[in-house]
C-alpha cells in the first residue's frame, strides 16, 4: 500500500484550528478589564470606558490627565494624533467569564469578514485592475522588454524593490496596501528566473523589516511615543541604524537566496509548490509576446502611477482602503476607455480578475475573526496586565529585554501596531521611569518584538502573502526563521546600547 505524503494544511484550515484555540483560551485565561479614556472633540471632554458600569466624564485638562496618572500631553488627543481608547495604567480589574462557544467560531467568521469588508473591496478591484491590463497584453510585452534589458543583473531589480518596500515600511507602515504590488512584481519575478519566496522577501519581508524599524512611520511609532508622552524623535537613531542594518541582511539573504536558485532552481524552498503560482502569474503566449506598443505603454504607466499616488494618500492625504479602492478604480476606468477592448471582454476580464483574490479576502475575514473572539472573550487585557506585572522589577537590561519577549506574545493576540501601541503604551511606558531608564527604549522594544511575532502570526498578514502566492506556510517559517534571528540579534543590542549609557 503506497503510504500517503503529508501535507501540510491550508491557511483557512490553519485559521480554522487558530479560531478553535481562541475559543479555548476564553475559558482558560482570566477574564479581566482596563478602564479606557477616549477624548470626545464634540464635548471637548474625556470619557472613561469601565466594563459594564456607566461612563464617567471628565474635563480635557492636563491635570485631568496627570489625576488619571496618564502622563501623555494634552495635544496629542485635542490634535487627532490618539484616536484610539487608552487604557488607564492601574485600572486593570477582574470581570466575569466570558467564553466563546461553537457558534462563536461561525459568527466570529462573519463578522470578521463584515469587518474587513473595506479590505476586501480593495483587493477585489485590484484583481480587477489587473485582469484588465492582462487582457490587453501590455504586462506580458513590458515584461519582455524588461527580461531583455536586466539580462546578467536581474537582482537589480530586486534589490531596487527591497529598497523601495523598506523605505515605505519604515515612512508610512506600509502593509495591507503591499497586497497591491504582488500580480505585478511576481510576473517581472518570474521573468527574471526567480521564485515566490524571492517576491514575498522583497516585497512582504523587506517592508515588515522597514516596519519593525519605523522612523517616522505614524501607524506604529509616532502613535506608540504619543501614547507614552514622549516625541516621537527619541530614539530615532537607534531606529534608524537598526533599518540600515536590517534592510542591508534583508538584500543579503536574499541575494544569496537567488544565487543558489539561479545555480540549481530545485534548491528553491517552494520548488514542489511552483505549479499553482506559475499558472498564476506565468506569462502564457508561448512565445508569442505582442509588441511593446504607445498603448501598452500608457496602460503599464498608469498601472505605475496608481501606487506613488496611493502612498502619498497614505501619507500625506489620510485615506484608507475606500479612497485607495476609488483611486485604483478611476484609473481601471481609464485603462478601459483607452484599452480598446470590447465590452464584454473588459466585463469579463476585471470579473475573473477579481475572482482569483477572493480567496485571499476571505483569509483576511477570517483573520479578523480571530481578534474578534479574543476581544469579546476579555482576555487580552488579562494577558498585558500579567506581563506587565512579570517585568515590573527587573534590572534595567533584564527589564528591556523581558519588554521585548513581552511585545512578542502580545503581538499575536494584538496584532494590529496602532491597537496594540494604544493598548499597552499607558502600561509599559511608565514601567521604565522605575528602572530608570527612558521610555523611548520601551517603544523600540515594542516596534521590535511586535514585528519579530509579525513574520509569524497567522492572525496577522502571513497567511494573506503566502496564500497569494501558493507558498505552505511550513515553507514559510523555514524561510524567515534566519530573518527573524538577525531582528531579534539587532533589536537586543540595541536596547541593550541605550541602557548602558543611561546606567
Amino acid at each position: 500500500m503506497t503510504k500517503r505524503k503529508f501535507k501540510f494544511p491550508t491557511a483557512f484550515t490553519i485559521l480554522f484550528i487558530i479560531m478553535i484555540i481562541a475559543v479555548g483560551l476564553t475559558w482558560i485565561i482570566p477574564a479581566g478589564s482596563y478602564d479606557k479614556l477616549t477624548y470626545s472633540a464634540k464635548t471637548d471632554s474625556f470619557v472613561i470606558h469601565s466594563y459594564k458600569a456607566n461612563d464617567k466624564i471628565l474635563p480635557a485638562t492636563q491635570q485631568a490627565l496627570s489625576d488619571l496618572n496618564i502622563k501623555i500631553d494634552l495635544s496629542s488627543f485635542t490634535e487627532g494624533k490618539i484616536r484610539k481608547p487608552i487604557a488607564i495604567p492601574g485600572s486593570y480589574h477582574r470581570v466575569e467569564q466570558n467564553p466563546k462557544g461553537l457558534m462563536d467560531i461561525t459568527e466570529s467568521m462573519v463578522y470578521g469578514t463584515i469587518e474587513a469588508a473595506d479590505i476586501m473591496v480593495f483587493i477585489f478591484v485590484l484583481g480587477g485592475m489587473i485582469g484588465v491590463i492582462n487582457k490587453t497584453g501590455s504586462f506580458a510585452a513590458g515584461l519582455s522588454a524588461l527580461t531583455q534589458r536586466t539580462k546578467g543583473k536581474e537582482f537589480s531589480i530586486v534589490f531596487i524593490v527591497c529598497i523601495l518596500m523598506a523605505l515605505g515600511g519604515t515612512m508610512c507602515g506600509i502593509e495591507e496596501e503591499a497586497v497591491a504590488f504582488y500580480p505585478i512584481l511576481a510576473p517581472v519575478f518570474i521573468a527574471l528566473g526567480y521564485d515566490a519566496i524571492i517576491t514575498v522577501g522583497a516585497i512582504f519581508l523587506a517592508a515588515s523589516m522597514g516596519t519593525a524599524f519605523s522612523t517616522i512611520n505614524p501607524f506604529s511609532v509616532v502613535i506608540a511615543s504619543n501614547a507614552a508622552g514622549i516625541p516621537f524623535t527619541e530614539g530615532i537613531v537607534f531606529r534608524a541604524i537598526g533599518l540600515v542594518l536590517g534592510s542591508a541582511a534583508v538584500i543579503a539573504y536574499l541575494y544569496w537566496y537567488a544565487k543558489r536558485i539561479k545555480a540549481d532552481p530545485k534548491k528553491s524552498i517552494v520548488w514542489d509548490d511552483r505549479h499553482k503560482f506559475l499558472e498564476m502569474y506565468q506569462d502564457t503566449n508561448h512565445g508569442n509576446i505582442p509588441s511593446f506598443t504607445l498603448r501598452r505603454k500608457l496602460i503599464l504607466a498608469l498601472f505605475c502611477i496608481a501606487f506613488p499616488i496611493m502612498i502619498w494618500g497614505v501619507m500625506v492625504g489620510g485615506w484608507w482602503f475606500p479612497t485607495m479602492a476609488a483611486s485604483f478604480l478611476t484609473i481601471t476606468i481609464v485603462i478601459m476607455f483607452i484599452s480598446k477592448l470590447s465590452e464584454e471582454d473588459i466585463v469579463s476580464s476585471f470579473t475573473k480578475g477579481a475572482a482569483e483574490l477572493v480567496g485571499v479576502s476571505l483569509i483576511i475575514g477570517l483573520a479578523r475573526g480571530v481578534n474578534i473572539v479574543l476581544e469579546q472573550g476579555m482576555v487580552s487585557d488579562t494577558i498585558l496586565a500579567l506581563l506587565s506585572e512579570m517585568v515590573a522589577n527587573m534590572p534595567a537590561s533584564v527589564f528591556i529585554i523581558g519588554q521585548l519577549f513581552v511585545f512578542i506574545i502580545l503581538g499575536l493576540f494584538v496584532p494590529s501596531s496602532s491597537g496594540l501601541a494604544v493598548l499597552s503604551m499607558p502600561i509599559m511606558s511608565p514601567l521604565a521611569d522605575t528602572v530608570g531608564i527612558p521610555r523611548d527604549i520601551v517603544v523600540s522594544a515594542y516596534n521590535w518584538g511586535q514585528y519579530a511575532m509579525l513574520f509569524l502570526a497567522p492572525t496577522g498578514l502571513v497567511l494573506v502573502t503566502l496564500q497569494m502566492l501558493y507558498i505552505p506556510f511550513n515553507k514559510w517559517v523555514k524561510f524567515i526563521m534566519p530573518m527573524i534571528g538577525v531582528l531579534l540579534a539587532i533589536a537586543i543590542v540595541l536596547l541593550l546600547l541605550p541602557v548602558q549609557l543611561y546606567a
